[in-house]
């Protein structure tokens, strides 16, 4: 993984991994983004508001320009992941669909405040362990986040093609 990333490619990278992210979202229609299964019990519509939950938190980051978030974060990945799924299941898909794009807008805007410096230079967010880098905190749960999900997408859509047939 590169050391310094400069602000233009870093933008470029959250765009285009969002864009890719987007447009299989898009593909699925309203009432299978519902159903359960896509990853263990999740449905599309939980893996979106998983990931739009883990850039909320990366929009208090670079708001606050501190390494700030959920209680959530104290603790192991499947328990972290587990607790975010208990609280998004219940929420309608329309306003996870609302949420999504609200959170990348505000995501987006915050990073444009952020200068080449602030995303290579831990010592500019407050708590943040130097030896840090904080795009790669923000890529961490951002575009390199979304590589995971889209393959668990991709592969229960092929499932339910192939059950279709």
């Amino acid at each position: 993984m590169a050391d310094h990333m400069p602000k233009a490619t870093f933008m470029d990278l959250v765009r285009n991994g969002r864009a890719e992210w987007d447009a299989l979202v898009a593909q699925i229609d309203e009432a299978q983004r519902t159903e359960p299964g896509v990853e263990g019990e999740w449905s599309v519509k939980d893996i979106v508001a998983h990931v739009t939950w883990y850039e909320c938190e990366m929009v208090s980051v670079v708001q606050a320009r501190a390494l700030v978030g959920s209680d959530l974060w104290g603790l192991p990945l499947e328990a972290r992941n587990a607790g975010v799924f208990a609280e998004i299941r219940n929420r309608p898909l329309p306003e996870v669909l609302t949420e999504t794009y609200t959170v990348f807008q505000q995501l987006m805007a915050g990073l444009q405040t952020l200068t080449d410096e602030d995303l290579n230079e831990a010592s500019h967010f407050t708590e943040m362990p130097l030896e840090w880098k904080p795009w790669q905190v923000i890529a961490s749960n951002t575009y390199e986040h979304y590589p995971d999900h889209l393959r668990a997408i991709r592969a229960w859509r092929e499932q339910q093609s192939r059950t279709a047939d």
